[in-house]
């Protein structure tokens, strides 16, 4: 139901991406507003994005099989980067385009752009609530990435209407002609905006594509495993992510007179225990071994710290 639910926003969201991507091209087509054309462009890079993020959730939604025992989780990763890369190309072509314009003179956009764009916030910024509300609470970066779109296209509509403003009213308010061009100033302010959203998204997908351990959650399963009765240490802890889940590989050390069925045992109670209190985690593969008093003291910490970077990828 959880998939359902993202992959639905997602369907809204690219539609309505869609019709007012195709608004603002007319819009600065017709109104002479090389902000509002570069906000196009994002806005259909951004279009097909969602189109992207929709597949790959219909995706990671299948279940793990023969071929995939880890499920398909990393078709969300692969969409956040797809979709980085296609804000990235945007960026660059939103420059190249102003910096075009900026030689060659023109006239000011007309003034009803300025309605046109004011319309667009107000949507883009609604769509990106109610998207980022579902990813949060199904903890989907595919979904994560299609809000931060959303708000991506907000914002750069917003720097076109501050741009588009300025080139309206500004050479009648101060008979400054050159104030003209800051149509073109707010398109390549747009892309700047465009290119740290583009590395907000590439950079986890990145790091969830090789595995990158998070140390934060496998100090929470240290914490849950170490409650258990019976475990004397936790020797290795690795822990990756995979679309909306997680996967574990741990050693744990037990008392080296239990028996090979009571060992066994209690690691399927650690298993059981994780599970419980962690509902993220997907698999866990609990290998137990004896106790040993000074391997134990050789390999604490057993966690590295937790950097910003490690909490920004969980």
């Amino acid at each position: 139901m959880s998939r359902q639910k993202l992959q639905k926003n997602t369907v809204i969201g690219f539609v309505v991406s869609l019709l007012l991507s195709i608004v603002k091209l007319a819009a600065g087509v017709l109104g002479r507003s090389s902000a509002l054309v570069a906000d196009a462009v994002e806005s259909f890079a951004d279009t097909l994005g969602s189109m992207l993020v929709w597949q790959a959730l219909r995706v990671a939604s299948k279940p793990a099989d023969e071929d995939h025992p880890y499920g398909y989780g990393k078709a969300e990763a692969l969409a956040s980067l797809g979709v980085g890369a296609l804000l990235v190309v945007a960026a660059f072509y939103i420059v190249v385009k102003a910096f075009h314009e900026i030689v060659i003179p023109h006239q000011p956009p007309e003034p009803w752009t300025l309605i046109v764009l004011i319309i667009i916030i107000a949507v883009k910024e609604l769509l990106f609530r109610v998207v980022m509300k579902g990813a949060n609470e199904y903890e989907s970066d595919a979904a994560r990435a299609d809000a931060w779109h959303h708000r991506s296209d907000a914002i750069t509509s917003s720097a076109a209407l501050l741009g588009v403003s300025i080139a309206v009213w500004g050479p009648q308010l101060t008979g400054i002609n050159g104030l003209v061009m800051a149509d073109e100033a707010a398109a390549i302010l747009a892309s700047g905006v465009i290119l740290i959203t583009a590395r907000h998204l590439i950079r986890p997908a990145l790091r969830e594509l090789l595995d990158a351990t998070s140390h934060e959650l496998a100090a929470k399963v240290i914490a849950v495993a170490e409650r258990v009765d019976g475990v004397r240490f936790i020797e290795k802890v690795l822990v990756r992510k995979s679309g909306a889940g997680f996967h574990l590989d741990m050693h744990v050390q037990v008392d080296p007179d239990l028996s090979i069925r009571a060992a066994h045992s209690l690691g399927g109670k650690v298993k059981a225990t994780l599970r419980s209190e962690l509902p993220g985690l997907v698999t866990a593969l609990i290998h137990v071994e004896p106790f040993e008093q000074a391997k134990s003291e050789d390999n604490s910490p057993r966690v590295p710290p937790v950097s910003p970077s490690d909490k920004q990828a969980v």
